[in-house]
């Protein structure tokens, strides 16, 4: 059973948590901007102010375990666009699927190369290769291979923010004007945090984005339990 103190600061860590994501969002309303996005703020502000106060992840789950268990849903609901945009991928499935196939294998192959290069240890590496996954599969995925799933969840944070900012740019650089690349790209890269960001796009490229991630999450999990078990 766990202490009262340290229950009651768990629960203070939730009301942290919320009140930094609400702030959050309304700033990046005001100031649309990567550099407001809720993610990065409240997920940067929690890096900072957990061992500032001297506190750590493990009292930080007791009061916020259930948040993550939110996501699950919240990636379900993506199946509702992803039907009502079904003809569109009916059409260029061989190319969705091509795609998908070609970014996780490379995903996962590229963090494992760069982490064996910078001599990580087993657990950080194991934890890196499904950090393109939607969250709900990068954590069950890490676990399993020996990772550790709160260092993938943040991987998979960094890769989130990084993608859904760097990639708009990318596609304008590279005068992408399809919404299916464009769509496509963002699901690819940057998953939950990349749909969303399509989707601000426009309902075609948040679509494909999200059977992009949905894909690419399938495949992912795969070849990560494959490479893993490979390089052992």
């Amino acid at each position: 059973m766990l202490e009262p103190k340290l229950y009651a600061e768990g629960i203070a860590w939730l009301l942290v948590t919320l009140v930094i994501y609400v702030l959050s969002r309304r700033a990046n309303r005001r100031y649309p901007s990567w550099w407001t996005s809720p993610l990065l703020v409240t997920w940067g502000s929690l890096l900072v102010l957990v061992p500032l106060f001297h506190s750590n992840y493990s009292t930080y789950l007791i009061g916020t375990s259930w948040l993550g268990a939110l996501v699950g849903p919240a990636t379900a609901t993506f199946a509702l666009p992803i039907y009502d945009q079904r003809q569109l991928i009916r059409r260029h499935w061989p190319i969705l699927l091509a795609g998908a196939c070609t970014g996780s294998l490379l995903s996962v192959a590229l963090s494992w190369v760069l982490a064996t290069a910078l001599h990580f240890p087993e657990e950080l590496r194991l934890s890196l290769l499904p950090r393109s996954v939607t969250t709900p599969f990068a954590m069950a995925i890490s676990g399993t291979i020996g990772g550790s799933p709160g260092l993938t969840a943040s991987f998979v944070a960094i890769t989130g923010i990084f993608g859904s900012t760097v990639g708009p740019a990318l596609t304008q650089l590279m005068q992408l004007r399809s919404a299916f690349a464009s769509g496509a790209g963002l699901g690819m890269a940057a998953h939950g945090t990349g749909v969303a960001r399509a989707y601000q796009i426009g309902p075609a490229e948040g679509s494909i984005a999200s059977a992009t991630m949905v894909l690419a999450g399938l495949l992912n999990v795969l070849a990560a339990t494959i490479i893993s078990a490979l390089a052992r």
